[in-house]
């Protein structure tokens, strides 16, 4: 095999990975993954991490901990602008130099940069000093990243069909293009928040599997063109120069207007600025347009118990709710 190439499942594992995987095993490395979040790792990732961090970066630092001692390669990219004119949290654009100050005894780290607020010429410079890692010949790491770009683009047709990234990333390379439909009939839930709230499944508390058990049909932000939430987002008054709050933001707006929600469940990390201001935009729509709204607000101290009693209290009120013709306001 191949050099070892350590890919931590934490902050945009479940945006890109199929991407980062197919990049790297044609070019002859071997992935491996951190375990998947655990109370050790989150114990270890606040050990390691400054107290100032919110809860995802602090269980990155985890994974990190969790993976440096078996592989050849870090894989921990400096993410500035994923669209043009756009940026994300900061967070992302001190992570390398955040991990290489934090935790003794890593390994190389390979920290590209994604810069595309000007153009996408800065992410071919990019590809090309990621796969000069494993081979200096440029014309296998153009092709080593087209063809990963077409598994990804594969996943994200997935994501777009309702399958939720745990379950899209174990299919991604198999046959699978279609979803079930869902019953109808059924409650429908939105639930937002940032992928690596949403989608780790220890963060969150296994929110979606919990709701869907519940006999809820889920939504999420990736179910969700990125045309159409970009369509949507652009309605609001100033834009929006945060590229996840724009997605966050335009799919709520999307759903909110073209089909019957029955309400909307937000996911956020306890001191997360970006989630302040989206929660205050995304409320006030859901208030007009009379869909139940509720806060759930994570960190290190969140106890599953009181989680699950605010999730039952919520589907309760749901289901009485569209059982009642009236439709009583559920905002007070």
């Amino acid at each position: 095999m191949g050099q070892k190439v350590g890919i931590p499942q934490g902050l945009l594992f479940f945006d890109y990975y199929p991407l980062w995987k197919e990049f790297f095993s044609e070019l002859g490395a071997e992935i491996v993954l951190s375990s998947k979040t655990n109370k050790d790792i989150l114990d270890r990732g606040v050990s390691t991490c400054v107290d100032e961090a919110c809860l995802p970066v602090k269980v990155f630092h985890g994974h990190v901990c969790d993976l440096k001692d078996r592989v050849d390669y870090l894989f921990i990219p400096k993410f500035i602008s994923i669209y043009k004119k756009e940026f994300i949290c900061p967070k992302f654009l001190g992570l390398p130099e955040m991990i290489k100050n934090s935790i003794k005894d890593l390994p190389p780290i390979i920290d590209i940069h994604i810069d595309l607020r000007k153009s996408k010429i800065n992410i071919v410079n990019s590809i090309i000093k990621g796969g000069k890692y494993f081979t200096p010949s440029l014309i296998k790491i153009s092709s080593a990243y087209n063809k990963a770009f077409k598994y990804y683009e594969k996943y994200i047709k997935l994501l777009n069909q309702g399958i939720i990234p745990m379950d899209a990333i174990k299919m991604y390379n198999s046959s699978i293009t279609h979803k079930t439909k869902d019953n109808d009939n059924k409650p429908k839930i939105m639930i937002l928040g940032h992928s690596y709230n949403l989608y780790d499944e220890h963060i969150s508390m296994n929110v979606i599997k919990k709701i869907n058990n519940k006999g809820i049909n889920i939504i999420t932000p990736e179910m969700i063109d990125e045309n159409k939430a970009r369509k949507y987002s652009s309605k609001l008054p100033k834009r929006m120069f945060w590229s996840f709050g724009s997605k966050i933001i335009g799919s709520a707006f999307a759903i909110m207007e073209e089909i019957k929600l029955d309400g909307i469940v937000y996911v956020s990390s306890f001191g997360c600025g970006i989630d302040s201001i989206l929660l205050d935009i995304i409320e006030r729509r859901s208030r007009k347009e009379t869909i139940p709204f509720t806060l759930l607000t994570i960190d290190e101290h969140t106890g599953e118990a009181g989680v699950n009693t605010r999730i039952e209290a919520f589907i309760d009120m749901i289901k009485w709710r569209k059982k009642n013709e009236a439709h009583i306001s559920t905002h007070g």
